[in-house]
This record gives structure tokens, sequence and C-alpha cells, in this order.
């Protein structure tokens, strides 16, 4: 069952809202009576990725995003 809650109310109470669509309630928000906008929880996505290690990197050097040396930026922007 949906809850109707006024647009003043909406404005007032929004974080308060936003958590109950979250947890999976749905909320129609109304103008002068007139429904305008319903709030209603996101789609869950499955599982959080995790790294699979297909490349075999175990460890990143320290200096991994330093700027490229001169000579080899020159070759990169085709100098």
């Amino acid at each position: 069952m949906s809850d109707i809650v006024s647009l003043y109310d909406a404005k007032t109470h929004l974080s308060q809202l936003v958590e109950r669509a979250a947890d999976g309630e749905e909320i129609i928000i109304a103008k002068n009576g007139a429904a305008k906008a319903r709030l209603v929880p996101l789609a869950r996505k499955g599982e959080h990725r995790k790294p699979a290690g297909a490349l075999g990197l175990t460890f990143i050097s320290p200096d991994f995003d330093d700027p490229l040396p001169d000579d080899l930026q020159a070759l990169f922007e085709g100098r």
C-alpha cells in the first residue's frame, strides 16, 4: 500500500521519506490533493564485484601514477 504525502510534508521530511522508500515502501507525493510523483526504492543490483585477479597483479608500485619520463611522454604525444 502506498502512503500519500503532501508536497510540503515531503520537503520537510525528505530524508525520512527516502529512508522509508529505501526500505521498500512506495510513497506518493501530492500537490493540492493530486498525485504528482512517486518515491520508490532503487532496484538492487547484484552483488558487488570482487576482483578476480585475471591479470595476476598482486602489487602496484608506489610510483605507478607518477609522470612519465620526458622521452616516453614525447612518444605518446607523437614528438
